[in-house]
């Protein structure tokens, strides 16, 4: 008997105006999953989503603040469970690969196992959406050291120690670049594993704005970079103001050199005020640096206040 057998499965379907995908969506996990919980969460549907996915066997919840993001949160915080199986509501993940990773977190102790997203289709994917996917996932990868395949992916596996841990702040579709970041600045044991990605069903429509959406994970990116590794963050803007200062202060260092005179007194003034907002800016770095160290200490020891997949089942 597979170890995950004795630990408690809850499978996570986050869903709006998805009534044409979710009875497939339950029922193929519910196929893949038997003995998982299936919990979707209807955020604020104005077609048939809650009653197509009650019909379907799911339990049905509401959360009606909208948006992904807070969807994600009211289900981290309402289901107890040892393993979460994420998922999108719109049937375009492959259910039979939630065993296998399912598995894999339990048998290696990860805290997250990521389905990476394979398609041949070219309609799977919208204009843009694989280049900006690469960009951010590059970007999220260069900033917190170490690279995902794909970063945006809605198919995730997650430990208990991993949810209970996470500090929800994203509203929206930056949820997942939020999770990438928790589980990076913790240091956690991740995976990837690929999975089948296909396109929507005929009458299912997406909830992804290419530009507004992009736009806010690129800003969840940048502020995450500013309250994780407030230094670096703030270091870049003190070097940046004392170059610029440099740059003005060398022809009016030339004519003082030449003619003992100082005629750009306006100039010389921006560029004294340059260099101490770059002071400014790093002392700002070093006293956050030292904010964000205690806050990521209190973040570990939650993460350590709950057992590693599959330590103390046998005990259950």
């Amino acid at each position: 008997m597979s170890q995950t057998r004795k630990s408690r499965v809850a499978v996570l379907i986050p869903c709006y105006n998805e009534e044409v995908a979710i009875p497939v969506v339950v029922r193929d996990f519910r196929a893949a999953l038997p003995d998982a919980q299936i919990y979707v969460y209807d955020n604020n549907s104005t077609d048939s989503t809650g009653e197509a996915a009650h019909a379907a066997g799911a339990i049905v919840r509401r959360q009606e603040l909208q948006g992904k993001g807070h969807v994600v949160r009211r289900m981290f915080a309402d289901v107890d469970a040892d393993i979460y199986v994420l998922v999108d509501g719109d049937a375009t993940y492959e259910a039979t690969d939630a065993p296998a990773m399912v598995q894999r977190l339990w048998d290696e102790q990860f805290d997250m196992v990521v389905g990476t997203r394979v398609s041949e289709e070219l309609e799977a994917y919208r204009r843009g959406h694989r280049f900006g996917n690469w960009l951010l996932t590059t970007l999220t990868g260069y900033i917190f050291g170490r690279a995902f395949t794909d970063m945006l992916s809605g198919y995730r596996v997650f430990s208990r120690r991993f949810v209970k841990s996470y500090p929800a702040h994203a509203g929206g579709f930056e949820v997942e670049t939020e999770l990438t970041v928790h589980a990076l600045e913790q240091q956690m044991p991740i995976a990837e594993v690929p999975t089948r990605y296909v396109s929507r069903m005929a009458g299912s429509q997406s909830k992804l704005s290419t530009w507004t959406d992009g736009w806010r994970i690129l800003m969840t990116i940048l502020k995450l970079t500013k309250n994780g590794k407030p230094l670096a963050f703030f270091s870049v803007g003190a070097v940046g103001c004392v170059l610029l200062s440099l740059l003005l202060a060398i022809p009016l260092l030339a004519t003082y050199l030449h003619t003992g005179l100082v005629p750009r007194f306006p100039t010389a003034i921006l560029c004294a005020a340059l260099v101490l907002l770059a002071g400014s800016l790093l002392v700002c770095g070093l006293v956050l640096d030292t904010v964000t160290l205690g806050r990521r200490e209190q973040k570990h020891l939650a993460y350590l206040a709950h057992p590693a997949p599959g330590v103390g089942a046998e005990a259950r």
